[in-house]
């Protein structure tokens, strides 16, 4: 039995390396507060973690709704029903705005 398709774009690789920065910042947070960091400290890198996965977050999301976007419309003369799929996915995806 296969798994599921490779779905992959092309800002993926920007995303995955925010994600992995993101990462690492947030290891360092953990770090600062094992060694008593003040919390002012501790709270702004906490501040930049949270922006930069939004940032992510949302680059990913607004990428996903384009690629659905265009598949709707280049389904749209293939009947009642073709963009069906494509419209319920960017519908599902739009609750992580």
């Amino acid at each position: 039995m296969e798994g599921p398709a490779m779905h992959t774009h092309e800002t993926h690789p920007a995303i995955i390396k925010r994600l992995r920065r993101a990462g690492g910042h947030l290891a360092s947070v953990v770090e600062m507060l094992e060694q008593g960091k003040p919390c002012l400290d501790v709270a702004q890198q906490l501040q930049a973690v949270e922006k930069a996965i939004t940032q992510a977050k949302k680059a990913l999301i607004q990428d996903h709704l384009g690629h659905c976007l265009h598949h709707m419309v280049q389904v749209q003369d293939k009947g009642p029903g073709a963009q069906q799929p494509s419209l319920d996915e960017f519908r599902q995806i739009t609750k992580y705005l």
